[in-house]
């Protein structure tokens, strides 16, 4: 799992139809100390985070293993907002 933060949605209106229903945010990682890394990602969201919420990313064979995702084409999937981080 990787720590990230949702910067934007992608639209799509056209594509697969296993993937119809499925909306797509645009995630960036986050250190522990919630500062951007480099890079995003285009992932599934399938517990509703809105942008600017911190989220837990699954990716590869793990993103498929959601209710929402399971057997559709998706390298990535947003499974969890964080409401809270405790790091010692």
């Amino acid at each position: 799992m990787i720590l990230a933060r949702v910067i934007g949605t992608v639209w799509a209106t056209r594509k697969d139809e296993r993937l119809q229903g499925l909306k797509l945010q645009i995630v960036r990682p986050v250190s522990l100390e919630l500062k951007d890394r480099e890079g995003f990602l285009v992932a599934v969201d399938a517990v509703g985070a809105g942008v600017g919420e911190v989220v837990l990313v699954v990716q590869g064979s793990s993103a498929r293993q959601t209710a929402a995702t399971e057997n559709k084409a998706v390298d990535a999937t947003i499974m969890a907002i964080v409401d809270k981080l405790d790091v010692a």
